[in-house]
Formats: C-alpha cells, structure tokens, sequence
C-alpha cells in the first residue's frame, strides 16, 4: 500500500497484476490499482479532475488527465472516504505512476492533492527501479 497525505486529504493506493488480462506473449501486461481517498481536514472537498504520470520500463511516458475519476467527481464531507478501482496496461512487466487530483474546498478554493508514486510490478519477477 502506498499513502500520501495533502492538505490533510489522505491518499492510498493499492495496484494489483490482473494476469486474466494480460498477454506477456503480445507485450500486453495489465495491472488495477484501488485509490481510498480519505477527507481528513474540517471542510468538505469535491474531487474535479486527476493528472496521471505513467513511465513503463523502457522510459516511455504517458500522460492521462480528465474530470473526475471512474466517471464520478466525488464529495467528501469531513470524515468521509471514497474508494474507486481502475487500471492501467502496459507493453512492459513493469512501470511507475504518480499524479494529483485537483479538489475544490467548500469555499471555493482549489488546491491539487498528491497520489504517490507507486510501482506496477509483474509477480515472481525482479523488480526493477523504475
């Protein structure tokens, strides 16, 4: 599990290899990650967009942004969590992703939180620093 914490906005991230999706043969490797995002400040957030930076193992880079995560833009009261799976392929056994969510205060106020780095690695495989 990796965590980051912004602003009082907690991020975890799980990923996970989906091996039923994935090719290797074809350079087809699959992974989902499970985000909690978890409100722990004293107003309420809306989450508005997500910013993704993924590197697979060659060094390829490939950004994502968009509204919302999983079609969804989330209100999170003080106290509340939101969890959501996604996922995310790639032409290697292995790769990183980092990246931000952009959140809106109940004042109006707009701030980015960090989602933390974190390491797709194929099972039974020497990692690799990516």
């Amino acid at each position: 599990m990796y965590s980051a914490i912004t602003r009082e906005i907690l991020v975890q991230v799980e990923p996970f290899f989906l091996a039923e999706q994935s090719e290797p043969q074809d350079n087809r490797f699959v992974w989902a990650y499970r985000v909690t995002i978890e409100n722990r400040s004293d107003a309420s957030v809306r989450l508005l967009s997500r910013y993704w930076h993924i590197t697979d193992a060659t060094g390829r880079i490939e950004e994502v942004s968009g509204p919302g995560v999983v079609g969804e833009q989330p209100e999170l009261e003080p106290g509340d969590s939101y969890q959501y799976t996604s996922g995310c392929p790639l032409p290697t056994p292995s790769g990183i992703m980092v990246g931000r969510y952009t959140m809106r205060r109940e004042d109006g106020a707009l701030f980015d939180v960090e989602i933390p780095a974190f390491s797709l690695d194929l099972p039974g495989v020497r990692q690799v620093l990516n």
